[in-house]
C-alpha cells in the first residue's frame, strides 16, 4: 500500500450512504466490464506450455510455498518481492514442462528402486542424514530413516507432516534425479574431435599481408540516397530474425509529485518535538513507541559501540541514562532517541548447549510435552553438574542437529543477537562467562554454558521514537486534484501532448511489456501497467496513484509480437540499406577493372598495405572489423590475385593477398584442450537445452489476468 493511499485512509471522512448508493453500481461495472465477471465465471489457466495447461489454483499455492519460504529466512515480501516471485516461479514452471516432456520423450524415470537409493543409500539427503544418526557410531542410520518414511506412508494424505515430506523431499528427490539422468546422456555426448584441434591450430597461428584498396561510404552524400518503406519492408522480411519484436506498449505520462513539502516536513518535526518531554518521562518505552506509532519499534538489545550505525550517534552515546537528543533528520523519518541504559558486553561468545525440544523445527508440530521436556533438562543438569561429560550427553540427547556432534558448542557474534531466540541470546551475552542454567525457549528447554567471551566494550540500549515525513492531506489533494483536472481535458494522444505544452509539464516514455512491474522512474506500478493492457491506443488512464506521485498516461502505440513495422526499425534498417546503395554505385563504377593503382586513382585513393594479419583476430589493422575481408584475405583463390569487390562495413574494398605464412604453434595440446573444451561444454548443458527448447516452444502466458 503506497504512503499516499495509508493517508488517504487516515484523513478521509467518507459518507457511507454514497458508498452504499453507489455499491451496486460499481458491482454491475465490474461485472460487465472485468476479465473475471459475473456472468461468466472465473478463468483459471494462468498459462499454456505446448498445450499444457498451468492452473491458477496450483500456480497461487507454489506461489504462497515461495512466500512463505522468503519469510522464514527473514526477507520482507513485499510487491516488489512478490513480482520477482511471481516472474521466477513462472519460468520455472515452464522450464520443468518442456524439459519433463523431454525426459518423457527418451523414456527418463526415477524408479523406486532410485528413489530408495537416495534415501536409505550411501549419498542421503541432509535433512536425514542429520536427523538420523546412529548415537554410537555417528554413522547415518538408514533404518532409522526407513522406519520413519514408512510410518509418514500409513499417515493420512492430509497430514501435514507427511504433505511436507512428499512434497520436499521425495519430490525434489525424483526431479534432481531424471535431471541428472537427462544431464548425463547429454554430456556423454559431447566430443571434441582432433581433426577440429588440428584445423584451429592452423588458423590460429596463420598470418598474411596484402594490398587494398578502400573506398569508403561516407565519400558518396547520404542526402543524394533514400530508402523506401517498401524497401525498409522487403528487408525486415528477408532478415525476420534481426527484427523479431515482443509485444509491448509504448506510452507517455505527466508526473504530478505529491512527496512531502517544506510545510509537511516542518509539522511532523514539530508534532515529535511537542511529545518528546512525555517520552523522556515514560517508565515503559515500548508501550509508549507502540502508542504513539512510531516508525521505528522498541528493540530491548544491547548494540555495541562500534555497531551503531546511525546519524548522531556520538552526541546519542553521549547521553546519560534517561535522557534523550533530537529530533534529528535519519533517512525519510525525524527521529528523537533515549538512552535507556549502558553495558559493557563482549562482541563474541563461545557457549554450549544441550535442547529437548518440546516441538518438530521443520513442520512446528509438539514432540513433547512442556512439562516432560523440562524433567528431561533438569536430568541432564543434574548430571553434568555431578561430573557429567557435556559434549556424550549432548551427541545423546540434544534434539539441535546444528551443535549435537560438535559438543553442543556454538560461536556467536554480538549481530547475530537479534536473530537468535531471546532468552538465549540475553543469557549468553549477558551472563558472565562460566555460567550455566536452564532456560526456556520457543523451542523448547535448554542447558546453557557460557564457555568463553571475548572483545569487551560499551554497549548501548537506544529507544528511538520516530515519525515518517508524509505527505499530508492538503498536499495530496493538490496533487490529485491537478492530476484530475488534466485527465478530465485529455481524450487522446493529441489532446494529451496539447494539455502537456499548455502547462508546461515534459511528458515522460516508457515502452511495457505485460509481465513487468515496474516503470522506469516510478518503481512499481503493476496496477497501471494492467490497465495499459486492457486499453486501446489513444486511451488516457484516469489519475493513478504510484507511490508518492499520480500519473496520467496516454497510449501512444501498441507493438505486437512479431515482425516490426517499418517506421519502427528505419532506424536500423535505412543506414543499411543506403550503404547498400552506396556500394552498388561504387561496385558500378568499378566495372571489371581489377586493377589496384588504376582503381584507386579513379577514386582519388591510394593503395594501401597490412601486415601480420592473422586469422584469428577480429580486426585489421587500418581496416577495422570487417569479417568479410578477414575471410577473403585467407581464402587461397585470392593468393597474388585482386578479389572481386566487397561490400564492408564501412566501404567497398578491393583486396590481393600477398604472402601467407605460419608461426611457431603456441596451442595447448590436444588432450588438454578436449578436456577444456567438453568441460565448458558440460558446465551448462541444462541452461543450453532449457533455451533450445524455448525457441520452438509455444508458451501461452496469462499472468497478467490475475497477478
Amino acid at each position: 500500500m503506497s504512503v499516499i493511499q495509508k493517508i488517504r485512509e487516515k484523513y478521509a471522512a467518507v459518507s457511507i450512504a454514497v458508498i452504499a448508493l453507489s455499491l451496486v453500481g460499481f458491482i454491475l461495472m465490474d461485472a460487465l466490464s472485468s476479465r473475471s465477471t459475473l456472468f461468466t465465471g472465473n478463468q483459471t489457466v494462468v498459462g499454456k506450455i505446448n498445450g499444457e495447461e498451468i492452473n491458477i489454483k496450483d500456480f497461487d499455492a507454489d506461489l504462497t510455498d515461495f512466500e512463505n519460504n522468503y519469510r522464514q529466512q527473514g526477507m520482507e515480501v513485499n510487491e516488489n518481492m512478490r513480482q520477482q516471485l511471481i516472474e521466477m516461479l513462472w519460468n520455472t514452471k515452464v522450464d520443468e514442462t518442456l524439459m519433463g516432456n523431454e525426459y518423457n520423450k527418451l523414456g527418463l524415470v526415477y524408479s523406486s528402486a532410485d528413489i530408495s537409493n537416495s534415501l536409505y543409500g550411501d549419498n542421503p539427503p541432509p535433512v536425514l542424514s542429520q536427523q538420523f544418526k546412529n548415537e554410537k557410531t555417528g554413522a547415518y542410520d538408514a533404518q532409522a530413516a526407513r522406519t520413519f518414511i514408512n510410518g509418514l506412508r500409513k499417515k493420512k494424505s492430509d497430514d501435514p507432516q507427511r504433505q511436507f515430506v512428499e512434497k520436499y523431499l521425495i519430490n525434489d528427490l525424483i526431479k534432481n534425479g531424471v535431471k541428472f539422468k537427462y544431464n548425463s546422456l547429454m554430456t556423454g555426448s559431447i566430443y571434441f574431435p582432433k581433426w577440429l584441434h588440428e584445423l584451429e591450430n592452423t588458423n590460429d597461428n596463420t598470418i598474411a599481408s596484402l594490398s587494398y584498396v578502400n573506398v569508403p561510404y561516407s565519400s558518396i552524400n547520404d542526402t543524394t540516397i533514400k530508402a523506401s518503406d517498401d524497401e525498409i519492408k522487403t528487408y525486415i522480411k528477408n532478415h525476420p530474425k534481426l527484427f523479431e519484436q515482443e509485444a509491448s506498449r509504448s506510452i507517455s505520462y505527466a508526473v504530478f509529485d505529491a512527496s512531502p513539502s517544506a510545510t509537511d516536513s516542518a509539522s511532523i518535526k514539530a508534532s515529535l518535538s511537542s511529545q518528546a518531554e512525555v517520552f523522556r518521562n515514560t517508565n515503559d518505552n515500548e508501550q509508549f513507541l507502540n502508542a504513539n506509532g512510531s516508525a521505528l519499534v522498541y528493540s530491548s538489545a544491547y548494540v555495541l559501540s562500534s555497531k551503531i550505525q546511525v546519524p548522531n550517534a556520538d552526541s546519542i552515546k553521549n547521553l546519560n541514562e534517561g535522557a534523550i537528543y533530537g529530533p534529528y533528520l535519519d533517512a525519510n523519518n525525524y527521529v528523537i532517541a533515549k538512552m535507556v541504559g549502558k553495558k559493557t558486553l563482549p562482541d563474541s561468545v563461545k557457549c554450549r548447549h544441550i535442547l529437548i525440544a518440546t516441538k518438530d523445527a521443520q513442520s512446528g508440530q509438539p514432540t513433547l510435552s512442556d512439562s516432560v521436556a523440562k524433567k528431561r533438562v533438569d536430568s541432564v543438569a543434574a548430571v553434568i553438574n555431578g561430573g557429567g561429560n557435556f559434549a556424550l550427553l549432548a551427541a545423546q540427547l540434544s534434539n539441535d542437529p546444528g551443535s549435537k556432534d560438535k559438543g553442543g558448542e556454538y560461536d556467536f557474534s554480538s549481530q547475530q543477537f537479534t536473530s537468535l531466540a531471546k532468552p538465549f541470546a540475553e543469557f549468553i551475552f549477558y551472563k558472565p562467562k562460566g555460567s550455566k542454567e536452564v532456560i526456556k525457549t520457543d523451542f523448547g528447554w535448554h542447558y546453557i554454558e557460557v564457555m568463553n567471551q571475548k572483545n569487551f566494550e560499551t554497549a548501548y540500549n537506544v529507544a528511538y521514537y520516530a515519525k515518517t515525513i508524509d505527505p499530508s492531506a492538503e498536499t495530496i489533494n493538490t496533487a490529485s486534484t491537478a492530476a484530475t483536472q488534466f485527465a478530465s481535458v485529455c481524450k487522446d494522444v493529441a489532446s494529451f501532448e496539447k494539455n502537456c505544452e499548455e502547462k508546461k509539464i515534459t511528458p515522460r516514455l516508457a515502452d511495457i511489456r505485460e509481465n513487468e512491474y515496474n516503470i522506469p522512474g516510478l518503481g512499481n506500478a503493476r496496477k497501471l501497467i494492467k490497465w495499459i493492457y486492457d486499453s486501446k491506443k489513444g486511451n488516457v488512464s484516469e489519475p493513478e496513484n504510484v507511490g508518492d506521485k499520480y500519473i496520467v498516461a496516454v497510449i501512444k502505440d501498441i507493438k505486437e509480437k512479431g515482425l516490426m513495422e517499418p517506421a519502427t526499425a528505419r532506424n536500423v534498417v535505412e543506414p543499411i540499406l543506403i550503404s547498400k546503395k552506396k556500394a552498388k554505385k561504387i561496385i558500378d563504377k568499378i566495372g571489371n577493372s581489377r586493377d589496384l593503382n588504376a582503381i584507386a586513382t579513379s577514386f582519388g585513393l591510394q593503395v594501401q598495405r597490412a601486415d601480420s594479419i592473422a586469422f584469428s583476430s577480429p580486426f585489421i589493422n587500418g581496416i577495422g572489423n570487417e569479417p568479410k575481408v578477414l575471410g577473403s584475405v585467407f581464402n587461397a583463390a585470392n593468393n597474388n590475385k585482386v578479389s572481386d569487390p566487397l561490400e564492408g562495413s564501412s566501404g567497398v574494398f578491393l583486396i590481393k593477398t600477398e604472402a601467407t605464412s605460419m608461426l611457431p604453434s603456441q596451442s595447448l595440446d590436444y588432450i588438454t584442450k578436449r578436456m577444456q573444451v567438453e568441460q565448458g561444454s558440460k558446465g551448462n548443458i541444462s541452461t543450453k537445452s532449457v533455451e533450445s527448447l524455448k525457441k520452438t516452444a509455444k508458451i501461452e502466458d496469462n499472468r497478467i489476468k490475475f497477478y
